[in-house]
Parts: C-alpha cells; sequence; structure tokens
C-alpha cells in the first residue's frame, strides 16, 4: 500500500486557536483540513494561515450544486493553492465531471456516507441497500469521473481497496486513538484504518483536545511507522 499520510483537522473556535496550534506543530509531516466552521468564520485566511506556516491544505467544504457551480468552487479553490478539496459524490457524474475537465484544479475526493452515520441513521434518512454497498457504488461514480479518491469511514476501506485496487486514494476520517462514544459512529484506531487499506487519516477532537498535541501527534506518527509505514 502507498505511504499513509495524517491529516489533522483545524476545526477551532477561531483563527488564534489554529495559529496556535500551526505553530506548535509546524515542522511535521502533516496536512491540515480547514472544514465549513473554520472558513466560514475566516475565509481564504484560514488557508493563508495554513500556507504561511508550510503546511498543504485539504479544503473540506463538500461541494453540492449544479455542475457549473461546482466547476466555479474547484477553479476558486485552485486559485486559493490548496492541495484538495472534497465534493459529495451523490452530486453526480455530471457535476464531478465538469469539476474533474479543468486543465489545473487540486486533487479531488470524493464524500460518500459521513462517518456520523450508523446503518439505523442511514436507512432512516431514505437510503437502500445499506452503507458500504452505497459507499462502492458511489466510488465507482467517482473513478469513472475523476475524482482522485474518496472518503469513507476506515470500517469500508477495505472493501474500497479490494474493489479498486489503486485507482482512488482513501481518505478515512473518524479515526479515534480508543474508539469510544460520540457522534463518530463508525471508527477505528490508526493502526486499525491503516491495515484496513487508508492512504491517509483525519484525525481532529484526539489532537485539538490534548493537553498536549505535538505528543499526540508525535504518537500517530510513530503508530503508523510501527505499523509499516513510513509517514
Amino acid at each position: 500500500m502507498g505511504k499513509t499520510k495524517l491529516i489533522i483537522a483545524l476545526d477551532t473556535p477561531d483563527l488564534k486557536t489554529a495559529a496556535a496550534l500551526l505553530k506548535k506543530l509546524k515542522g511535521l509531516p502533516l496536512i491540515y483540513k480547514v472544514g465549513s466552521s473554520l472558513f466560514t468564520l475566516a475565509g481564504p485566511r484560514a488557508v493563508d494561515l495554513v500556507h504561511e506556516c508550510g503546511g498543504k491544505v485539504f479544503l473540506d467544504l463538500k461541494f453540492y450544486d449544479i455542475p457549473n457551480t461546482v466547476r466555479s468552487a474547484v477553479e476558486s479553490a485552485e486559485r486559493l493553492g490548496v492541495y484538495s478539496v472534497s465534493l459529495h459524490l451523490s452530486g453526480g457524474a455530471r457535476m464531478l465531471a465538469a469539476a474533474a475537465s479543468l486543465k489545473k484544479r487540486p486533487l479531488l475526493w470524493g464524500i460518500t456516507v459521513l462517518t456520523s452515520f450508523d446503518e439505523e441513521a442511514f436507512a432512516g434518512s431514505g437510503f437502500v441497500g445499506g452503507i458500504e454497498k452505497n459507499i462502492l457504488r458511489l466510488a465507482a461514480l467517482g473513478a469513472e469521473n475523476g475524482a482522485d479518491g474518496i472518503v469513507c469511514s476506515p470500517l469500508e476501506a477495505a472493501a474500497v481497496r479490494n474493489r479498486f485496487g489503486k485507482a482512488l486514494k482513501i481518505i478515512t476520517p473518524g479515526i479515534r486513538l480508543v474508539c469510544g462514544d460520540d457522534d463518530q459512529k463508525r471508527t477505528l484506531t490508526p493502526a486499525g484504518a491503516l491495515s484496513a487499506g487508508a492512504d491517509m487519516i483525519v484525525l481532529g477532537r484526539p489532537v485539538l483536545n490534548a493537553p498536549d498535541p505535538v505528543a499526540i501527534v508525535r504518537e500517530i506518527l510513530g503508530e503508523l511507522d510501527r505499523a509499516g509505514v513510513k509517514s
């Protein structure tokens, strides 16, 4: 399997807190996820802040709209210099193809099923066929229309890897140092996600809420190394 990389979710309440965390983690081999909360508050300044600290940005705004609007949004993200963006694969083939057709663009990572869903809640939202079946269907849609990777929980990573091999990068949120009870329902540890086939893992609260974020990140990187991948 390819090199696994660690993505830190900058789900901080403000730019000051984000800047303090970036300063502490500067120099470590990380990608930073800027999501809807921080971007809504601070806009492109949040992206600039990561770049000023030498980091790459995964802009996780989960684009979902008509094809031309999503294409324009990805163009804007390219002008911001981000490494990757997320978009909902359920937006359909035309939307995905429109974004992928850009000559210059960030990597496109397709959202499958949010990790907050368990099977009961997923079925209750009107979906038919179960989580894994729908993730494989959406991953196929992404692979056929220019997505560079897909975002799924680590519990489905092995099935995606078995079906698509190296054709798609697999990015897994829902990572916990110890799997517990919170709004992330489909979780694994970093080593578990790696063993399941993840290329990149996303960590937020276990780092943000830690008394010593640097120690936690170094622990995770060490765990990935021990699992057989140099991060």
